[in-house]
């Protein structure tokens, strides 16, 4: 029994020197700093469950969702276009103009390429009007029709022929 109340008696000894130790400034101004977080905290948790906080914090939601999205629909973009072999391809075109431009003969060659190419655009403009001429010739005249019928007949021709041997 003496070793139970000297027990109760070094507590309650404990608790007012704790109790003692509240009033003092620097306990006043830690439970001040503390009540003003719990005030903070509080408000924050009082915030989040404000109907428009919650739409937004879901609207960001989506958009993490989206961007996560968009970045796998990227990586899969690229993934496909380098199997598609596009790049590397590019990439050694780009090595080639590189080398012929980098050469003595680079440039020269470059601009008889370049003169090259136009005359073959030209050429190629030619050959399309000229092709739009003879089809409105033709339709007024009725030549396709009968180059068809021709070309129709010579192939029943071979046909033909090749059915006899």
């Amino acid at each position: 029994m003496g070793q139970k109340l000297s027990d109760i008696k070094e507590t309650t000894s404990n608790a007012a020197e704790i109790i003692r130790q509240f009033g003092t400034p620097e306990m006043q101004m830690s439970l001040d700093k503390i009540r003003e977080t719990a005030k903070t905290a509080h408000s924050i948790i009082e915030s989040l469950k404000d109907p428009e906080m919650v739409k937004n914090i879901e609207n960001l939601r989506l958009a993490a969702e989206t961007v996560n999205n968009m970045s796998m629909k990227a990586e899969n973009m690229v993934k496909e276009i380098k199997q598609t072999g596009i790049i590397d391809e590019a990439s050694s075109t780009i090595k080639s103009v590189r080398k012929t431009m980098d050469s003595q003969d680079g440039p020269q060659n470059f601009a008889e390429i370049i003169s090259a190419i136009r005359e073959m655009l030209q050429s190629i403009s030619s050959l399309i009007e000229e092709l739009k001429f003879t089809v409105a010739s033709s339709k007024k005249t009725g030549t396709l029709y009968t180059a068809e019928e021709a070309v129709r007949e010579a192939s029943s021709a071979y046909k033909n022929i090749k059915d006899l041997k």
